[in-house]
């Protein structure tokens, strides 16, 4: 039994607030009419691809998207996003796979720059809403090949922003981020339509922590 002053504390709390349950959240893209728990939202038409067990989710980066009604790292004071995905090198020079967007203007958008040699480098963002202080972590000597599989993470500690491709670490910084509240995110594009990504992702992680490096997925 929950004793009265808890109980009364948890009835207190703001309608958006976040419990932290510990528990990481893992969308395996396997169908494009549910993701994690919800029906987005389809912008054009992405596809399914399936190569032997695994599947993902193909944009064109021209008209494909989905958009979310969720935001899952609402209420987390610190988290890190895993993304496995898969850039095309025939995609737009700046594009965005990730954005979430809050009723506080709270912003984390994960994007690439993609270069004319069909390279990549990574973008990661993160606006304070109240401040309207943003953060970008971009370095565009740290370049991949497009083409290929990636594991790219995006990490907050309660007052640092880091950057990691394939487990290892490529940039960090300073940024007061509050937790998030209630919001929508989008897959494949900005949640204002715009900055189309051409590829694929396969597997988003949201963890309620800024995991080790160790504990990162890589290849």
């Amino acid at each position: 039994m929950i004793p009265v002053p808890l109980l009364a504390g948890l009835l207190a709390l703001p309608a958006w607030k976040y419990i932290d349950t510990g528990k990481t959240i893992t969308w395996y893209l396997k169908d494009t009419r549910h993701i994690g728990e919800f029906s987005p939202t389809l912008l054009g038409n992405p596809l399914l691809k399936v190569e032997g067990k695994d599947s993902s989710i193909y944009f064109n980066g021209v008209n494909d998207g989905l958009m979310i009604p969720t935001i899952p790292i609402e209420g987390w004071s610190a988290f890190t996003i895993e993304v496995l995905f898969k850039p095309d090198s025939s995609g737009s020079p700046a594009s965005r796979f990730i954005h979430l967007e809050d009723t506080a203007s709270n912003r984390v958008t994960l994007e690439l720059r993609l270069t004319k040699s069909s390279q990549w480098y990574f973008d990661g963002f993160l606006r304070n809403g109240k401040t309207k202080k943003g953060l970008t972590l971009i370095d565009s000597t740290k370049l991949h090949a497009a083409n290929k599989w990636y594991w790219v993470a995006l990490m907050y500690d309660g007052s640092k922003m880091y950057s990691y491709i394939n487990g290892q670490k490529e940039l960090e910084d300073k940024i007061d981020f509050p937790p998030m509240t209630r919001g929508n995110m989008s897959l494949g594009v900005r949640l204002n339509k715009v900055s189309w990504f051409k590829g694929e992702i396969r597997e988003i992680r949201f963890h309620p922590e800024a995991l080790p490096a160790k504990n990162l997925q890589h290849f």
